[in-house]
């Protein structure tokens, strides 16, 4: 059996449980006896009244000028807790007229002041010399046409006694009652949590080898079922990162070994074989070759690691999209010349964006290299540029063969490739897309792909736009405005 712990959430639930429920009931056990208390002292207060009105007709005066009680009154019965009456009568002047036996010698108070019993009644607790506590109730009278002050009262002694024994009661039950209830919340917070426990011995045994693994769901419409299910999509995320990360990992050692390996071949090579001065400067610009495109693809590499770590700044600057595009198209351009392309650039000139200069030009270089690239020799390239009230759209169409529906959410990946004619004999490295994406989305944009029915693939690149006026203002002050 487990051992009870502070430590534990179900010991500090009962704890929390009775503590609340101690304190409810303290307040109940005193409402309650405040109560009965009102209700004890109320009925004496009523028994005296009704006395007191059944006595007021009984009262006569002596020729000495007493008070007696004439003989045709019969007490009437009272309940067995109440004893019996006590009843003093007072002259208006202050001289007591009568006192009955049951009080003897013991007064139920001095003298009346002139305000006792002005009113209906007057009603205080009392004690008389020997200490016993009285309920007295007061009123003014007149026997006989002369004013008097009539005192009735009974003792507080057995409303006493039930009160107390009322209190003791639930002073008794007080610590079972919590006893009961500690219990109770014990083994019912045990029963609750007891599926956090087997979440936790399940999440235990996952580790970076069975990320596959999940959670048992017992009931995923309540709380802990939430908490689980919100556990299995943080594995299903952590899975497909760690997925994507050794894919990302082979993708690039294999990446890196091959222009390594054309390297270190070249070099054997012209090592082994003697020859003229034309051999070795082809071998030497093959390796340069080689080395240009390692270059790139650490570039690449290193591009995409800063991005994931955020260590990229965005330096923002008002940009005109349209000269903005012909002015990366005139350095890419001798790409589509070596294939005999036409590069067409139009749209709206007014378009405008707030982008950082280096990272829009990433985009543009990227996805215009990669239109030349797969559209065929004497094809065309075009950029066009749309302008609407909140957002530029830049849009980059090949003529090459396209690319099936199936590759389509996947032409993003880092390293992925279509098929043969996207190998990397032409030169790319798996990774253009995947930073123009990135690119696109760290202005607060997208980049997406259709494929039209006739051929070839349009890259749209979505920015949120900046009004004419705006850049009217801004044009030609560089502003940083945020970083990564």
């Amino acid at each position: 059996m487990r051992r009870i712990s502070l430590h534990n959430v179900r010991t500090r639930l009962t704890l929390w449980y009775v503590a609340v429920l101690a304190g409810v009931l303290v307040i109940y056990g005193g409402i309650t006896s405040a109560a009965l208390l009102l209700q004890l002292r109320g009925q004496l207060d009523r028994l005296a009244i009704e006395d007191l009105e059944t006595v007021e007709g009984f009262l006569s005066f002596r020729p000495d000028g007493r008070v007696f009680l004439r003989s045709d009154y019969h007490d009437h019965p009272y309940p067995s807790e109440m004893t019996q009456r006590l009843m003093e009568v007072w002259s208006a002047d202050g001289t007591l007229l009568f006192r009955n036996a049951l009080l003897g010698g013991r007064a139920l108070g001095g003298p009346p002041p002139p305000d006792e019993g002005a009113g209906a009644y007057s009603q205080r607790s009392v004690k008389l010399a020997d200490g016993t506590p009285v309920r007295l109730v007061s009123r003014r009278h007149a026997v006989e046409g002369r004013p008097t002050v009539i005192r009735v009262g009974f003792s507080e002694q057995p409303m006493r006694q039930r009160f107390h024994q009322v209190v003791i009661g639930l002073l008794a039950g007080l610590p079972l009652a919590l006893g009961l209830a500690g219990a109770g919340g014990y083994f019912l917070a045990k029963r609750a949590l007891s599926p956090v426990e087997r979440m936790a011995r399940r999440a235990h045994e996952i580790n970076a080898d069975q990320l596959s693994a999940r959670l048992d769901v017992e009931n995923p419409h309540d709380e802990l079922g939430l908490l689980a299910r919100a556990f299995n999509e943080t594995l299903s995320r952590l899975e497909r990162s760690f997925d994507q990360l050794r894919r990302f990992t082979s993708d690039a050692s294999h990446e890196l070994r091959t222009p390594l390996t054309a390297l270190r071949s070249v070099g054997e090579v012209g090592l082994r074989k003697q020859g003229s001065a034309e051999h070795y400067r082809e071998v030497i610009a093959s390796m340069l070759e080689e080395s240009s495109r390692l270059t790139r693809l650490v570039d690449s590499l290193l591009t995409i690691s800063r991005a994931d770590a955020g260590q990229i700044r965005l330096e923002s600057t008002a940009i005109p999209v349209l000269p903005f595009a012909r002015e990366v198209g005139s350095f890419i351009e001798v790409l589509a010349e070596e294939k005999q392309q036409s590069l067409v650039m139009e749209g709206d000139e007014s378009a405008a964006v707030f982008a950082g200069r280096l990272i829009l030009r990433q985009v543009l270089v990227n996805l215009l290299d990669n239109a030349i690239k797969y559209s065929p020799a004497g094809g065309r390239v075009r950029v066009r540029v749309l302008s609407e009230p909140e957002k530029v759209s830049i849009e980059v169409r090949d003529s090459g063969p396209g690319i099936a529906a199936a590759h389509r959410d996947r032409v993003f990946d880092r390293f992925y490739r279509v098929d043969e004619s996207r190998s990397r004999e032409g030169g790319g490295t798996g990774l253009g897309l995947a930073i123009a994406k990135w690119g696109a989305e760290v202005h607060g944009g997208r980049l997406e792909l259709e494929c039209p029915p006739e051929g070839g693939c349009v890259f749209r690149v979505v920015l949120p736009a900046i009004p004419e006026q705006t850049f009217r203002e801004s044009s030609g002050n560089l502003q940083p405005s945020r970083s990564l």
